[in-house]
């Protein structure tokens, strides 16, 4: 045996095995928390299954689940990369846990990385159980897969900038009850389940600009409509994306 076979070799792990590791451990924090479970799976399957079952919003012609599918699309990417890394990022940040982190050999941009590719992942087991659902109820999708996979990414961008920003100017507390109104009323406000048609003409055209109403409009053009790309949409959401992820980087604190 040679000398120095098992001399220590302190130092880093890979980068890309460190923002491996860390994406696994938020994905998992992230499930296991039962109130984010209510905002990513339960809140959304309830509404389509209620409002595709039950008539109760006039949602035009044809099918009900046509027309909700895209928007409960919509509220999925919003509470996860919105409403659920907010309140995450925000308790995180007063229990001291991103000061630690920030304090380790993974750098922040990188610990940044792996709560988006967290996002990510949670929002991938979203997107495919509320399809399995809506399928069931006799959804039918048109459309091209890779416009609603950019859409789908941008708004993931521009609600994600929006709850980092929000979990690290406000406090825990602040962040928790801001966060849950928000989500409650982009809900009713943001052309999710009520169409933004039904709303007064002066309205329309100021819910048209949140980032919630661009996201559920633009899959609701290419999953029931068959538009190939809504780049007025997209348009929207890549404004929302650079302003609040821009607004993050620049505002966030970690303690």
């Amino acid at each position: 045996m040679s000398a120095g076979t098992y001399t220590p070799r302190p130092g880093a792990a890979p980068l890309p095995r460190m923002i491996a590791a860390q994406t696994a451990l938020e994905t998992r924090m992230l499930l296991r928390n039962g109130e984010q479970l209510l905002l990513t799976v339960i809140i959304p399957t309830l509404l389509l299954v209620l409002f595709s079952a039950v008539d109760i919003v006039d949602t035009g012609s044809g099918a009900s689940v046509d027309f909700l599918a895209p928007g409960i699309l919509a509220l999925a990417v919003m509470s996860t990369a919105f409403t659920g890394q907010a309140i995450a990022t925000g308790f995180e940040r007063r229990y001291g846990v991103l000061k630690r982190l920030g304090a380790s050999p993974l750098p922040r941009w990188a610990l940044m990385t792996a709560k988006t590719l967290s996002v990510l992942v949670t929002e991938a087991l979203q997107v495919l159980l509320l399809t399995a659902i809506a399928l069931t109820l006799g959804w039918s999708p048109q459309g091209n897969p890779l416009s609603v996979l950019l859409l789908l990414v941008l708004g993931t961008a521009a609600f994600s900038g929006l709850g980092l920003l929000m979990a690290g100017t406000l406090k825990a507390e602040a962040t928790l009850a801001a966060a849950n109104l928000v989500f409650l009323l982009l809900l009713v406000g943001g052309g999710v389940i009520v169409p933004l048609d039904k709303f007064p003409d002066a309205v329309q055209s100021v819910l048209g600009l949140l980032p919630i109403s661009a996201l559920s409009e633009g899959l609701r053009d290419v999953l029931q409509h068959g538009a190939s790309m809504p780049w007025a949409e997209a348009g929207i959401l890549a404004v929302w994306a650079v302003l609040g992820l821009g607004a993050a980087a620049k505002f966030f604190r970690w303690e």
